[in-house]
This record gives C-alpha cells, sequence and structure tokens, in this order.
C-alpha cells in the first residue's frame, strides 16, 4: 500500500505540480488511513470499498479534538472536504493508470465550503507594521524587507520563503515567482520596497551568509533558507513589536494588498494576474470584502440609515 502512495505524490509534485504542503497532508491522511485499515483486515488498495472510505472519514470527522479546539468541535467542513479530495485524486491516478480494477472513491460527495471572506488590515494598521524599527540588525532589515515586499507584491507566505536572488529585477522594478503549481508569473515591486531590498540585500544579507546558504533572498540568522513555520513565526513578531494587538496572519498581508488594489479601482483580472489564481472565482471574494466595507460606511455616515 506504501509504494502505490509513494507512486501518487510523486505524481502530484512533479507531473500535477502540486506544492510540497500538499504532498505532505496527502502523505499524513493516507499515513492514517493505512494504519486504520490493517485494523479492520484492508492490507491491499484492491479490498478498499467505498464503505471502508466513509467509515474511516466518520471516524475522523468524530474524532477527539486537538487542545486548542473547543471541548464538543468536529472537524470542519474545510477539513473533511480535503480529506474526501485527497481520496478522489489519490483513486483517480490509479484507475487511469490501471493499478486497481475500480474506483471506490467515485461516489463520495465533497461537502460544501463556506466561504470565509478573507480578513485584511486597514491602510492606518499597514503604515504603523511598515514602520521600520529603531535598530537596524541584519535580521530586523530582513524583517523589514520580508513585510514590504509581502504588502507590495502579495507574495505568499510560500513564495516569499523561496524567492531566489536572480528572480529580483530591482533596476526594472519586479520579480518572477515561481507559484502554485510552477506556474511563473511577474509581479510589480513598488520604489520603496525597492530601496528596502537593496538596503538589506547589500547591507544586511552579507552578515548572513555562510559558505553553505542558499540564493535565496531572505536567510535565517543561520545562514539558511525560512522554514515556512519559522518563517510564519518571524513575521508575526515583528508585527507584535510593530504595536498591533489584534491577531495578524502572515497571509493577511496578501489579503490586504488584493483588497486595497479594488479599491483603489484596480481591474479584477489585474489583481487575478498579480495574485497567480488560476481561477476568476477565486479573486472575486474580494469584491464581497469590498462590498461589505461600502455598506458599512453608508450605515455609519448616510443620515437616513441610522
Amino acid at each position: 500500500m506504501d509504494a502505490l502512495i509513494e507512486d501518487f505524490l510523486f505524481h502530484i509534485r512533479h507531473e500535477r505540480g502540486q506544492s510540497a504542503n500538499t504532498q505532505r497532508t496527502y502523505a499524513a491522511q493516507f499515513k492514517k488511513f493505512v494504519v486504520w485499515g490493517k485494523e479492520h483486515g484492508v492490507t491491499d488498495w484492491k479490498q478498499v470499498t467505498t464503505q471502508h472510505l466513509i467509515d474511516f472519514l466518520e471516524l475522523e470527522r468524530d474524532r477527539k479534538p486537538a487542545a486548542n479546539r473547543p471541548g464538543n468541535a468536529k472537524m470542519s467542513s474545510a477539513s473533511v472536504y480535503l480529506r474526501v479530495a485527497a481520496f478522489r485524486a489519490f483513486f483517480r491516478f490509479t484507475e487511469q493508470n490501471n493499478f486497481l480494477p475500480s474506483n471506490p472513491a467515485a461516489n463520495l460527495a465533497l461537502p460544501r465550503r463556506a466561504k470565509r471572506l478573507p480578513k485584511d488590515l486597514t491602510s492606518a494598521e499597514i503604515a504603523q507594521i511598515l514602520r521600520p524599527l529603531p535598530t537596524d540588525t541584519p535580521e530586523a532589515l530582513c524583517d523589514q524587507a520580508i513585510l514590504e515586499l509581502a504588502y507590495a507584491s502579495g507574495l505568499r507566505l510560500s513564495e516569499l520563503k523561496d524567492l531566489r536572488l536572480e528572480q529580483l529585477h530591482l533596476d526594472e522594478g519586479f520579480a518572477t515567482v515561481i507559484g502554485k503549481g510552477n506556474k511563473e508569473r511577474v509581479v510589480p515591486i513598488h520604489r520603496v520596497a525597492v530601496e528596502l531590498l537593496r538596503r538589506y540585500i547589500d547591507a544586511a544579507r552579507p552578515k548572513l551568509v555562510t559558505a553553505k546558504s542558499p540564493g535565496v533572498v531572505f536567510l535565517t540568522s543561520r545562514g539558511t533558507q525560512f522554514a515556512r513555520e519559522t518563517l510564519w513565526g518571524r513575521i508575526k513578531r515583528r508585527i507584535r513589536r510593530s504595536g498591533i494587538e489584534r491577531n495578524v496572519t502572515p497571509h493577511m498581508l496578501r489579503h490586504s494588498f488584493a483588497t486595497h488594489l479594488l479599491e483603489n479601482g484596480a481591474d479584477l483580472r489585474v489583481i487575478q494576474e498579480l495574485l497567480g489564481h488560476s481561477s476568476i472565482a477565486t479573486t472575486e471574494i474580494y469584491t464581497h470584502v469590498t462590498s461589505g466595507r461600502l455598506r458599512e460606511v453608508h450605515r455609519r455616515f448616510h443620515p437616513r440609515a441610522k
């Protein structure tokens, strides 16, 4: 069973261009199922039936919540959706390649996912976050450059982490980014961000570099590439130091980038291209954000809306 999982993971990573994070998520899901299957007498993928998948998914949905979740909480519909999608993709792959005679996941229904509006920051909060701290250590300059680029270009956390020096074209004011599905896109970098990146690369990054440092733009204090979790933590700590009290995630900088562009008149198709969304439907969620904000402004300030 493990060998077929490895074949599938190789397929989604190298042929379908799925992210390493998706690969890890799927791997963990299938590992759990294999352990569960052995406990129920299933030792070969050919033995798996639709009922086996339903039983496993119901167990996962109702399992004891993690310590940081409410005591009676069940798995969210988004998590159930991800698990069903993983099984459907896996068995579609095995069927198409004649590894298995049938697809027991073909009739698994995907749960409806609630559309959650992305949280963004106000322009005042962004200005507060991007205000330089009274220190110019290499680490501080690195953090400042990360924040400025994240808001200037709307990059994902993984794109910031993996961005290489040769992808920066500061003289021309843009960067080439490899996003989801290994798709390349060009993102502009405004003058302030360009100047800060130059300062970091010229004055701070050389002090972080070691003989084994990779060619990525942003380096840890040990001269290594950031792990996703480490970069997440660095950004959150830097935002807390700016005095912002609300819980801000790194992804909120990307949401703010898109929302502020739309509020200032940018075309939705342009924002789609800048964010690297494969479908305009993904970008359209920002229209709900801005329309909601317009209604709130109308309610607060129109004399007849009190």
